[in-house]
């Protein structure tokens, strides 16, 4: 079939957290802008990923007027904990510990970003097939795809934002000597559950055999969290063994359910730089990686859209490219401190625990500073700042 050309300011590929934060934050400010998604519709919002938005996030969003994107399906009052050994520890905030994180599963805000997007008239394509970026070095770059009645579609544009993720086609557009990988690999994994069964208790534990968490995805869903070594297969962790074990890392009875699905999820980090090439502009997990134990992913992901939200908008605008030739910068700055956060309470939290991987004395070291964060004011305001994202 014949190819039909369109014409747009930006293309923003992948219908994720990022990219559909970017393009809202477009549309409100009269910017075209087209998103293509691989994927249905029905799959991306089904797509069960993290769970938690962060102070930043929760106010990124009243600032810009999308408060509403925040309203998610209802989660039921439990108490949060923290195992250690089976001893639950009280965990207290001040009042004024600058946090208004929420829980909203990531599926719901995905849900409502679609709906807010296509409302205020956004262009979401879903089902684009076999996209391709040319000329991302040129002035006019060209996205190919090809729609759901088989032809062939190209789109002209100025900018081209890559929000498709780690094995995304965007980040793989970049001839690989304009980009440097940097990489971590923490040498265990995480067996992730989600279950259909309220989170109670809900929290983290820390002990001998692992660490272990249980998080609410909804009103009556849960993922849970189990380490194990990196070489683990899914056929040596069958339903039984998964309740078995995280009720003996908690010490105390857990809610059991069905099980919907389980994957084996090897602990990384990565950060790509430059997150530009040309005209593409890199975002979320197609620019980062941060291990799920930091809670970070889709706070670093609205950063990038925000920052480069606000460099379209300031070149468009006001003609001026200055926010746009600092996006990786301004970017990278912000992502390694949050990857500084990542690493050392992905380290602290599995060290604490099992001492198979780095030893007796590192476990000690790793309980004294859990200690410190108990006990010191001073390490939990620093603490309670990266948890909200405002460091």
């Amino acid at each position: 079939m014949g190819e039909t050309g369109e014409d747009t300011a930006v293309v923003i590929v992948g219908a994720g957290v990022a990219g559909l934060t970017l393009g809202n934050f477009l549309v409100r400010n009269g910017i075209g802008c087209i998103i293509l998604e691989k994927h249905s519709r029905e799959y991306v919002e089904q797509r069960q990923r993290a769970g938690t938005i962060d102070g930043l996030g929760v106010r990124m969003f009243r600032e810009w007027g999308l408060e509403e994107v925040l309203a998610g399906d209802p989660i039921p009052e439990v108490g949060s904990g923290f195992w250690i050994d089976g001893e639950e520890l009280s965990i207290e905030f001040g009042e004024d510990d600058n946090n208004d994180s929420l829980f909203c599963p990531q599926q719901v805000l995905v849900r409502n970003l679609t709906d807010v997007f296509l409302r205020d008239g956004g262009d979401l394509r879903f089902e684009a097939a076999d996209v391709s970026l040319e000329g991302l070095d040129g002035e006019r770059p060209l996205v190919r795809y090809r729609g759901i009645a088989g032809s062939t579609k190209v789109i002209s544009c100025d900018f081209v934002a890559g929000c498709d993720g780690d094995r995304g086609v965007s980040r793989a557009a970049i001839p690989a000597d304009a980009l440097t990988r940097h990489s971590h690999e923490y040498g265990y994994a995480w067996l992730s559950v989600l279950a259909e069964v309220p989170a109670n208790p809900s929290g983290m534990a820390i002990h001998s055999r692992g660490l272990a968490g249980l998080i609410p995805r909804g009103a009556n869903a849960s993922r849970l969290y189990l380490q194990c070594p990196i070489d683990d297969t899914l056929s040596q962790w069958p339903d039984e063994r998964i309740w078995s074990e995280l009720e003996a890392r908690f010490g105390t009875p857990v809610a059991t359910g069905r099980i919907i699905d389980k994957r084996l999820v090897p602990l990384r980090s990565a950060v790509y730089s430059p997150m530009r090439y040309g005209r593409l502009y890199l975002l979320g997990d197609a620019a980062h990686i941060v291990p799920p134990m930091s809670a970070k992913g889709i706070h670093l992901a609205l950063y990038d859209a925000e920052v480069l939200a606000r460099a379209i908008i300031h070149q468009i605008q006001k003609d001026d490219s200055s926010l746009l030739d600092s996006y990786s910068s301004t970017c990278l700055r912000h992502i390694w401190n949050y990857q500084a956060f990542a690493t050392w309470i992905t380290e602290l939290m599995h060290n604490a625990g099992d001492a198979s991987y780095e030893g007796e004395f590192r476990k000690q070291v790793a309980r004294a500073e859990l200690e410190r964060q108990f006990t010191s004011p001073t390490a939990n305001r620093l603490f309670g700042e990266l948890i909200a994202g405002v460091n």
